[in-house]
């Protein structure tokens, strides 16, 4: 799956499974060129994580609700308003401002 923000365009795999949604990106040591997707999604933990990373919240239309940047570990991150997220590793992301919208391609 790809998406843009803004000008960016970045890959991006969907966690749909217990499995998947669990881990994230918990353990991963190195940055990720690509992000993850959580659907139905008003929260996100960071418990084990080896590394910071950069939290979207977006709402069922896919507006930016909430944006984490350099999200460090062993935090809960959580928004009423959000309805799925995006997680990225540090760095990743150019620009990113609450109220934009992702476009899916």
């Amino acid at each position: 799956m790809t998406i843009q923000i803004g000008n960016q365009i970045l890959k991006v795999k969907a966690c749909t499974t217990f499995f998947s949604r669990c881990l994230g990106m918990m353990g991963q040591k190195k940055t990720l060129s690509y992000g993850l997707y959580f659907p139905k999604c008003k929260s996100v933990h960071t418990f084990f994580m080896r590394q910071n990373i950069d939290i979207i919240m977006v709402n069922s239309k896919n507006e930016i609700v909430a944006f984490y940047q350099n999200a460090k570990p062993w935090h809960i991150f959580y928004s009423k308003k959000a309805y799925a997220c995006y997680e990225f590793s540090v760095g990743v992301l150019n620009e990113v401002t609450i109220g934009n919208f992702i476009i899916l391609k």
